[in-house]
């Protein structure tokens, strides 16, 4: 395998004011299972780019890989799957396909469907299969996990660890852990290479910040002490150098002596704050501040809020989610699990009171008021502005959960079909928290959305306890939010 090298890349989209890359160095192996991770926005697809050669950069980004880049762009989706994946991997033989698809638990026949009628967990597997028969390739996987649902996470991951060579951008702590062993970390400042898994990197970044607070802690103390101490001295020697002047018989030799050594004094402790402040200077570059959200949840009248009995969903005759049955109380977080297309979509929305093909019934509470946030954030258009007028949500509000969110102020200016996928949601999310409702339903929240506003996500629903039934399929948030798991089939 080759060691890829960048020296010195700086890269910034044409007509924008901003870097997304400065002067930034380092490296890694292509024989290694490189976890890219980085806050949205950070520009983990643009450096996927950047390796691919499809932007102008200066620097220099030196050794040689042929990369495939996940998701693979299809035009004609009707074409059948195995015409798509031989122009993937012309030398693959069929054979070798179809033991790849065992490891990723596919069915043979899936090679002789037409691409458009897989699900989109079984079209990321058919890519991923295809990927890596392609010899001496360099497979780069941008969020692969978006459409797998929870097993299937599990299926990709340990297909994932039984190979080497790719770089996989995800923000699932746990799909990482399972199949990467050397993480790249897009900081704000600095991008920096270490091996081990996301919890090992996690560790030693806290750590490392842990370390640099204390350090900068100790430094603010001595900067104040050494301001005051710099400017007593300087006020002694003004008033020895003053007596000089005065009336009497004073040794002025022997005062101007002193008054000299007070000020070499003095400068002596401006040299050392000085020296503490560049130290200052050097510390907190990286600090990823997770802020405190909030939610205004409403109390109800009753107990019981939702009431599902024997529903089931169907679409043109096809039950795509067996005869179920449920309760939510106040103060529960239900989880709905299960494959992708069981149904848990539907569901929400028929909660939600839309018209969907079902049997069996669902009853809310009188009154129950519900704020909804939907899958899929690519129907946002317009501006910020346009969107707080179209909900009618606090702006203030809005904008402080977006800024803490890691949002730039200069997005809020800007048409949001521009936003990446994350940012997108992140106004989602935003507008379901500045919401007051009894029950919230939340359907896949957590895509595109980086590892540290997930983390203020969770810190936020595990003190606030909101009603909510949600899809998530990040191990990690279902684990550390659910109150109840509720199996669609």
């Amino acid at each position: 395998m080759a060691m890829i090298r960048f020296d010195h890349v700086t890269f910034a989209y044409p007509g924008s004011y901003d870097n997304v890359f400065e002067d930034c160095s380092f490296q890694f192996d292509t024989s290694w299972k490189l976890g890219l991770i980085g806050r949205n926005g950070r520009g983990k697809t643009t450096l996927l780019r950047l390796l691919q050669h499809q932007c102008p950069y200066t620097g220099t980004i030196t050794g040689t890989a042929l990369f495939d880049y996940f998701p693979y762009p299809i035009e004609d989706k009707s074409r059948m799957t195995t015409d798509i994946l031989n122009e993937i991997c012309p030398t693959a033989q069929e054979w070798e396909l179809l033991r790849e698809f065992s490891y990723l638990e596919l069915e043979p026949e899936v090679l002789w469907r037409p691409f458009c009628t897989l699900s989109n967990g079984e079209q990321t597997k058919a890519l991923l299969a295809a990927f890596f028969l392609n010899e001496g390739h360099f497979p780069l996987i941008d969020e692969p996990t978006n459409h797998l649902d929870l097993h299937a996470r599990q299926v990709v991951a340990s297909y994932l660890h039984q190979k080497k060579g790719y770089i996989l951008v995800s923000h699932d702590r746990a799909f990482l852990d399972d199949c990467v062993d050397h993480i790249l970390s897009i900081n704000k400042t600095t991008i920096d290479v270490q091996a081990g898994n996301f919890s090992s990197w996690w560790e030693n970044f806290s750590r490392q910040q842990q370390f640099e607070e204390k350090q900068n802690e100790r430094l603010q103390h001595d900067i104040t002490r050494l301001r005051k101490s710099v400017a007593r001295t300087s006020n002694w020697s003004d008033q020895i150098e003053a007596s000089k002047y005065g009336d009497g018989s004073a040794d002025k030799g022997y005062i101007g002596h002193q008054s000299a050594k007070m000020m070499k004094r003095a400068k002596a402790i401006a040299q050392r704050r000085e020296r503490a402040i560049e130290q200052t200077a050097a510390l907190l570059k990286n600090t990823e501040k997770a802020e405190a959200l909030k939610i205004h949840p409403l109390t109800h009248h009753k107990k019981t809020l939702v009431t599902v009995s024997d529903v089931s969903v169907s679409y043109d005759e096809n039950t795509v989610c067996e005869p179920v049955s449920f309760a939510v109380e106040q103060g529960e977080r239900v989880c709905l699990t299960g494959k992708n297309g069981s149904g848990k979509s539907s569901l929400l929305k028929l909660i939600l009171g839309q018209n969907i093909p079902h049997a069996g019934t669902v009853s809310c509470a009188s009154g129950l008021i519900i704020s909804y946030l939907p899958q899929d954030p690519s129907f946002l258009r317009g501006t910020l502005a346009e969107w707080i007028l179209e909900t009618g949500v606090d702006e203030t509000l809005f904008k402080t959960i977006l800024r803490k969110l890691d949002f730039e102020r200069v997005q809020f200016e800007k048409p949001m079909q521009g936003y990446s996928q994350g940012q997108k949601k992140k106004v989602l999310i935003a507008t379901s928290l500045c919401e007051k409702a009894h029950l919230y339903l939340w359907d896949e929240p957590l895509n595109y959305i980086d590892v540290y506003s997930r983390m203020q996500i969770e810190a936020l629903l595990q003190t606030a306890n909101p009603t909510m039934i949600f899809v998530e399929h990040d191990r990690a948030f279902a684990e550390q939010i659910a109150t109840k798991m509720q199996m669609l089939s």
